[in-house]
């Protein structure tokens, strides 16, 4: 009997494969098999797809630091403020704490330069205060005239308003002053306490800033040397390109403001508008907020000019608010700010905004030179990048 030889399958694998784990052959998953089935993949996708995730992921990287940094500085907003001032003051008084330098002693011309420049302002405040005190008779009696004119206006042609209605309105708020006195008296006090927290950090922003204007260079000098060594340098030329942009933002902003006040307080003097030197004041503080500020306070003024002098005057002011925005932003910014700053218009309109709805009116103050040394830093970084 002869036996029948059974012939078993291959069990070897072939010279392109493996066994897999399903018991199958197969040809091998090298690296560059995996590579090329993953770009097979991705070529699925659009590519307009993948550029908008690649972004969308880094805006939202950027936009949580951007939240984490603000939510800080909100929780410790006093401090920012006071840094802030002082920031503004050394960038103010380096220059002639500098000069003094030259023939006194540095702590002693940084001594000079503060204490100059608080008697200045201080002057300027007595100045203001005594010039109110010396015309606030005379301008209480104008403006009880002046709402008998404006309300006799009103009910003319061609508004023709109810002089009853004028009346109801008086006895309306008459009535609310006297229901809600309590309310406003503990506003009066939670004021009171906001002018202690005023006080506070322009005396913390003073301590900070003599530091900054005596040995400010020194100060960024220890920081950078606390860095890793292979960034040092970008960040120092980082820094110097900020406090160059700062430095020229402080100094034109207040030659802007400057000039404004004193457009404004001629051109009140002229319309024998009351208040005109306190007013012209208002127009400097408020030319501090680019694009908004100015108007404002030339609206306060415009409100006095319609109570005192009548429509007419007020009318002139209005004008006046068209003449200095146009002065202001056609011929003062680009000559005075273009060299420091270089945004464009609607990107200042909207920081300005922006900062308004964060932080007030600190926020629309600090909107604009923050975003300008934000600026300033990207350029640098970028152009040493490609260098």
């Amino acid at each position: 009997m002869t036996r029948r030889l059974v012939t078993r399958p291959d069990r070897r694998l072939p010279p392109s494969g493996r066994l897999r784990r399903d018991g199958r052959t197969g040809p091998a998953r090298t690296p560059a098999r995996a590579a090329s089935a993953a770009a097979r993949t991705a070529a699925q996708v659009p590519p307009v797809l993948r550029t908008a995730a690649a972004y969308a992921w880094r805006l939202l990287v950027v936009g949580a630091a951007a939240y984490a940094v603000f939510a800080v500085l909100g929780r410790f907003h006093e401090i920012a403020l006071a840094l802030f001032l002082g920031l503004v003051a050394a960038a103010m008084l380096r220059p002639p704490a500098a000069l003094l330098a030259r023939v006194m002693p540095r702590g002693l011309a940084v001594a000079c330069a503060l204490i100059g420049s608080l008697v200045l302002v201080l002057g300027a405040l007595a100045l203001v205060g005594e010039a109110v005190a010396g015309e606030w008779p005379a301008l209480v009696r104008e403006f009880r005239e002046g709402l008998g004119r404006i309300q006799s206006w009103l009910q003319g042609p061609p508004l023709r308003l109810d002089p009853h209605a004028l009346d109801d309105v008086q006895s309306k708020i008459g009535t609310y002053l006297s229901s809600h006195r309590s309310t406003l008296l503990s506003t009066a006090l939670s004021g009171a306490g906001r002018v202690v927290a005023v006080f506070t950090v322009a005396a913390l922003g003073l301590f900070c800033s003599v530091f900054f204007i005596h040995s400010g260079d020194r100060q960024w000098s220890w920081f950078c040397g606390q860095l890793p060594e292979g960034v040092r340098e970008r960040v120092a030329g980082a820094g110097r390109a900020a406090w160059r942009t700062f430095t020229g933002y402080t100094h034109g902003i207040v030659l802007v403001a400057a000039t404004n006040a004193v457009l404004v307080g001629i051109a009140l003097y002229l319309l024998g508008v009351p208040l005109a030197v306190p007013l012209a004041l208002l127009e400097f503080v408020a030319a501090f907020v680019p694009l908004i500020g100015s108007p404002v306070a030339l609206g306060v003024a415009a409100v006095v000019a319609l109570a005192t002098q009548g429509p007419l005057v007020a009318a002139l002011v209005v004008a006046l608010i068209v003449v200095i925005g146009q002065i202001e932003g056609h011929l003062l910014h680009p000559l005075v700010m273009s060299w420091a700053v270089r945004l464009h218009p609607m990107v200042v309109a909207l920081s300005v905004v922006a900062g308004a709805i964060a932080a007030g009116i600190v926020g629309a103050v600090v909107a604009v030179p923050l975003v300008s040394v934000a600026w300033s830093v990207h350029q640098y970084l970028r152009t040493t990048r490609t260098s």
